[in-house]
Parts: C-alpha cells; sequence; structure tokens
C-alpha cells in the first residue's frame, strides 16, 4: 500500500547543494521505497493515498555511520589523552575481553542498538569482537529493531591478548555460521538483507598473512563486504611497513590479500593517505569513513578530505565510538566541518567543507555502501527522520536555516519518527538502556 508525507522535505542528490521543498509531498511504495517527491499530491500521482500530516517538522535522510565500534560502546569518554596503540592496549582489548560472556555482551549490544536508533543512525558499519556468538546476538538485536547493519565479526590473531585471538580456521568457521544464519540457501549474501556479515581484519598488525588471506578469501567466495583501519596513526604505519616488507604502502597490504576494493570496501580514517595509496583507494574504488572526532581524540592526526573530494573518492562519515566520544552523526558532521576549517587556515589552496558536503556524506554518500539508501530520489529506500525544531526557536529562520542550528544545536529530543526501509521504527522495546 502505498503511503503519503506532508513535511518540509530537505535532501542532498549531489554534493554542493539542498533539495528543498517546503509543504512538499513524498511517495513511499509498499516495497518500502520512495516513489517521488513533489509540491502537490497531484504531480506525485498519489491522490487517492492516505496523507500522513507532518505539520511544520522537517523531512530529512536517516543517518548512516560508516565505522563504529559496538564493544567499546561502554568506553565513551574514557583513555581520551591517549594516543592510538596504547589506547587499544589498555583500554580497548580489555572490555572487549569481556565480549566472550553472553550476559555482558547483551547488555551492552541493547544500550548500544538503543542508542544509535535514539540519534537517529538508521544504518551501521559495525566492528563486534572476534567472539562468534556475541557477534551473532548483535545481529540478531539489529534485525529485532529493523535497522539496518553490516556487522563484522573481528578477525585477529597476533599482537593483542590471547583472550582476543583465534585461529584462521576458527575465524572460517565463525564467519559461515554467522552466514548460515543471514543468508538460507543462497551462496551470496543479498543486499536486499538489512543485516549481514562484513568481513573485518581488525587491521593488518593484528593479522598474520594466513589471516589476512583467509579474510579475502571468505570476501570473495561469499561476495561479502570488508571494513577496516587505514593509516590512521604514524606510529601505526610504521608497523605495518616492519611487517609487510612487500608491500607498497598500507593499502597495498590489504590489496595483496584481495582486501582492497575486490568486494566493497570502506576503510575508517586514512589521515595519513597520499601519493601510491591515494591512487590506489580510486582505483579500487574504495570508501573513506571519516571519523574526525576519533581522530581528534586519539592524537591521529586531520584527514585531507577536500582533497579525497576533490580526487572523486567516496567519503562517508563515522562516529568510531569509542575513539569517537559521540554516537551522533550529526555532531560528527560539525566537527567534519572544523577539522576542514583547520585545514583551511593552514593551507588556503582547499576551501572547507559546506554544510550540504558534509550531510550529503552522512546520507547518499554514506548511505550507497549499503544499497540505494541516503536520498529522497525516487528507487531510494524510504529511511529517514522527522525533526521537530520548536523548541529550537525556529520562527522567522529559513528551513535550511533551521536544519543547520538542528544540527549544531539539537539532539535526540527533536527526533519524533525515525522510518528504515519504509517502515517506522516508533520504538526498541526490550532493546532500551539497562539499569544493570
Amino acid at each position: 500500500m502505498n503511503k503519503v508525507y506532508k513535511a518540509h522535505i530537505i535532501y542532498t542528490r549531489q554534493a554542493d547543494s539542498f533539495e528543498v521543498l517546503e509543504n512538499g509531498y513524498i511517495g513511499v511504495n509498499g516495497k518500502g521505497c520512495v516513489t517521488g517527491v513533489a509540491a502537490d499530491l497531484a504531480s506525485l500521482g498519489c491522490e487517492d493515498a492516505e496523507v500522513t500530516d507532518l505539520g511544520d517538522c522537517l523531512l530529512i535522510p536517516a543517518m548512516n555511520d560508516l565505522h563504529v565500534h559496538a564493544p567499546q560502546y561502554r568506553n565513551q569518554g574514557l583513555a581520551m589523552d591517549l594516543e592510538l596503540l596504547p589506547w587499544l592496549q589498555n583500554y580497548t582489548f580489555p572490555e572487549e575481553m569481556k565480549f566472550a560472556n553472553l550476559s555482558y555482551a547483551e547488555r551492552m549490544y541493547r544500550r548500544f542498538v538503543h542508542d544509535l536508533w535514539r540519534f537517529g543512525t538508521m544504518r551501521s558499519c559495525v566492528f563486534a569482537t572476534v567472539h562468534t556468538e556475541s557477534t551473532r546476538l548483535l545481529m540478531d538485536l539489529f534485525r529485532d529493531a529493523g535497522m539496518g547493519a553490516l556487522v563484522g565479526k573481528v578477525a585477529m590473531n597476533r599482537n593483542c591478548p590471547a583472550g582476543l585471538q583465534e585461529s584462521v580456521e576458527d575465524m572460517v568457521k565463525g564467519y559461515e555460521e554467522l552466514l548460515a544464519c543471514s543468508q538460507s540457501s543462497r551462496r551470496k549474501v543479498s543486499e536486499a538483507d538489512k543485516v549481514r556479515p562484513i568481513i573485518t581484519p581488525r587491521f593488518i598488525p593484528s593479522c598474520t598473512p594466513e589471516m589476512l588471506r583467509a579474510c579475502g578469501e571468505l570476501a570473495g567466495k561469499y561476495g561479502l563486504p570488508v571494513q577496516s583501519h587505514l593509516s590512521e596513526n604514524r606510529d601505526e604505519i610504521a608497523w605495518v611497513r616492519e611487517l609487510e616488507k612487500e608491500s607498497k604502502c598500507y593499502g597495498d597490504a590489504y590489496d595483496r590479500y584481495g582486501l582492497f576494493g575486490q568486494t566493497p570496501t570502506v576503510m575508517a580514517h586514512c589521515v595519513w593517505t597520499a601519493g601510491e595509496e591515494l591512487e590506489l583507494i580510486k582505483r579500487r574504488d574504495v570508501m573513506v569513513a571519516h571519523c574526525p572526532t576519533s581522530n581528534f581524540n586519539v592524537a591521529s592526526g586531520m584527514a585531507p578530505v577536500r582533497q579525497f573530494l576533490d580526487e572523486g573518492i567516496h567519503v562517508g562519515l563515522g562516529s568510531d565510538i569509542s575513539g569517537g566520544h559521540c554516537l551522533s552523526i550529526f555532531k560528527v558532521m560539525v566537527y567534519a566541518i572544523q577539522v576542514s576549517k583547520m585545514h583551511y587556515q593552514q593551507n588556503h589552496k582547499r576551501p572547507f567543507l559546506t554544510l550540504s558536503e558534509v550531510f550529503w556524506m552522512a546520507t547518499k554518500e554514506a548511505g550507497s555502501f549499503f544499497g540505494r539508501v541516503g536520498s529522497f530520489e525516487p528507487g531510494y529506500e524510504f529511511d529517514a527522520l522527522v525533526i521537530d525544531d520548536k523548541d529550537l526557536n525556529h520562527d522567522n529562520y529559513t528551513v535550511l536555516e533551521r536544519l543547520e542550528r538542528y544540527i549544531y544545536l539539537g539532539d535526540d529530543r527533536q527526533i519524533t519518527h525515525r522510518f528504515c526501509g519504509g517502515r517506522e521504527i516508533t520504538g526498541i522495546g526490550n532493546l532500551g538502556t539497562s539499569t544493570e
């Protein structure tokens, strides 16, 4: 059955401008996909459809998080005075070891999924841990919530605590168990599945060549996407150079094992990516997940996002909990603009990012990693947020000014409706926060 929603509609077809339709109409078909946006019902071709009038609210595409660590949820705001490698050893790895306990994993993962919902993030690329059972639990929680996620059982077998190391054989077996739950009898997992596995070698230092090779083979065999970290920290890059002496650059170390664009790939950070690595990203059509809050907090640096965009590289946004300290992609947009302004102060050759560009990165560009997601163009899945910003004193502001003020000043309290694939996600039910 077709549905129609009336509101102030805002989205981006391209990076350099907003599409704005005040008091407009958007049609959604029975499959949960947009049929069109128009100024009146007649132009939409839906005169007989029931209209949900959202009044003076803003209707925008939902947020997409291209890089987040679910088991680090509890560590938000901790150890922000450490750089990446000591932060991993002293805080992150000890917390992730706790997810061998399913009771603990369920308690933390319920809170995590609830807060993604709360902040309006309907699709995510998620790192879990090496533990197969708790990773399956996380996937089930996303399915129960009706939200989309690519969930990775992390692969690692060196340079980490023994409790987080896993043999190559057990890693492969764990992924195939997760696939069995996701694909029934299909050989490859369909993009139509909102929750599915993603191959996730943590990063080069945590994986032997045998582990990396097995990850690449799994990705190719089952048509699975890939996620990992790339050129986040200078010490990390030097470490990779020692471990993978035959590789021309950090990205090439992934590429040699079939983990760099052979299937859809997203690499987080790319703070120090340049030269040969940048050209390889372009050639392999690898997506970059820009995580400005994390890059500041663990002192990694400032990713050259304007250069990436100028070079035609695909860039989305990631919260990178818990290197980042907030799950809100709206706040990540603000940080992304601020980082680009710092770049601009250092080198006036490249302009800083605009609001439409970061909004596009968070919606249509990041959404493209999940399929036709992130826009209100015909055929796109209806992932949407309804924003009631009246308590932000929006009188006498244009619709676009209201959106900007919401991004900078608003929070989850102004989000009144959330949709994923055409379905309204009215609440998480027993996925809410716990007092334990």
